[in-house]
């Protein structure tokens, strides 16, 4: 097999993305059908569900609320049930949490973001790991974030999550190696799109400082200078997904251009607003 073959996805992968309906999950299902993959995504919203499935009628989609032991047991079942066993795992699914001073965050907001952006990153893999291991081509992925390498202040909840997935990572690489499934995490920065658009332009208005010159104050924080894109990390998922990448497992792997700092714009708690 040449190198440019061996960059090629693993042909028929049988792909699980958890939050797959919009955002960079739907960006990631869009690549892995593009590259032949069947894929099943979950979401908790409805309408991205019903957007989804007009989109993308080839794929399985499934309303799964990732809080919910009981509907992750649910939709493992049917995941035998179409396709016959699991090839990648996309942990994806997750919130951003409050953004407040630790003293003003309340234990609701605090075991929301837990439960939703960890503990339901162990629950998918509790059920995906005796699938992955009937599979010859078994990647695990977990998509953390920038947030997961740096210090956060004033999104402590989301930080400590992201911290703890490439630690969850780094461990069921370890434990899984001898099973012949690999386990990585993509970090992802500054990600280009809508939300991060109206992110600038709410912090703009709150602040009094031009649109422009907020984008640049963001960007800043970024060694090349320029955000990401969601195609940006799904091109990383698919090269994880590879034959190139059979030796790579337990890396946490940035895909943000090296974003060397976060910081929120010291403004008054009640307007300050998620960033990555």
């Amino acid at each position: 097999m040449s190198i440019l073959q061996r960059l090629q996805p693993y042909p028929g992968l049988r792909v699980m993305i958890s939050g797959g309906a919009a955002g960079i999950g739907e960006v990631l299902a869009a690549a892995y059908l593009e590259a032949g993959a069947q894929v099943h995504v979950c979401d908790v919203s409805e309408a991205a569900l019903a957007a989804f499935r007009d989109r993308y009628p080839e794929a399985l989609a499934t309303r799964t609320d990732v809080a919910d032991p009981a509907q992750i047991e649910a939709l493992f079942k049917l995941q035998v049930q179409h396709f016959g066993g699991l090839d990648v795992l996309v942990n994806n699914a997750g919130i951003a949490g409050p953004t407040a001073g630790i003293d003003a965050v309340s234990d609701a907001d605090w075991q929301r973001t837990i439960d939703i952006n960890l503990t339901a990153q162990y629950r998918f893999a509790h059920h995906a790991v005796p699938l992955l291991k009937a599979s010859d081509k078994a990647h695990l992925l977990h998509i953390a974030s920038v947030a997961g390498r740096l210090g956060y202040a004033w999104r402590t909840p989301y930080a400590a999550t992201k911290w703890a997935i490439v630690g969850l990572m780094k461990s069921l690489a370890a434990e899984l190696g001898a099973s012949d499934i690999r386990v990585n995490a993509l970090l992802p920065g500054i990600v280009e799109g809508p939300r991060m658009e109206a992110v600038i332009q709410a912090r703009a208005e709150q602040t009094g400082v031009p649109v422009a010159q907020m984008r640049e104050q963001y960007l800043e924080k970024i060694s090349l200078k320029r955000m990401v894109s969601a195609e940006d990390v799904a091109a990383m998922a698919l090269f994880l997904c590879s034959p190139a990448a059979c030796n790579v497992t337990g890396q946490a792997i940035s895909v943000d251009g090296n974003v060397e700092y976060l910081s929120l714009i010291h403004i008054s708690e009640p307007t300050r607003q998620a960033e990555i």
